[in-house]
């Protein structure tokens, strides 16, 4: 399942989670953050939710976390355990290579 993080449910869903949380902060004007968007989806269906909760921030939407993050550039995807961000990597790229990303920061 894909979460929609916001203002409203960040620290209920990504703060306070049980599990790691991987972040994918986008704007719907990003040219690379729509071509990763299929590819997060289809890794938050494909991965098992009760080892990392998968979801997305709209930068635009909800600029207070992006600003905590101090998310300068996207797509960013953040890694975050235990309310921490643990991990970062800018950019697109293979499906495979998020899924190592995500995997590496599960151990």
């Amino acid at each position: 399942m894909e979460y929609t993080f916001n203002e409203a449910n960040f620290d209920a869903e990504v703060v306070q989670s049980t599990v790691p949380v991987f972040i994918d902060f986008w704007a719907v004007w990003c040219g690379p953050c729509q071509m990763m968007g299929p590819i997060v989806e289809s890794l938050a269906h494909e991965m098992d939710s009760s080892k990392v909760k998968i979801g997305k921030v709209n930068v635009d939407e909800n600029t207070a976390i992006a600003a905590k993050f101090q998310v300068l550039s996207i797509p960013t995807f953040i890694m975050v355990k235990n309310g921490v961000e643990v991990d970062r990597t800018v950019g697109g790229m293979t499906k495979e290579k998020l899924q190592a990303f995500i995997e590496k920061n599960l151990a």
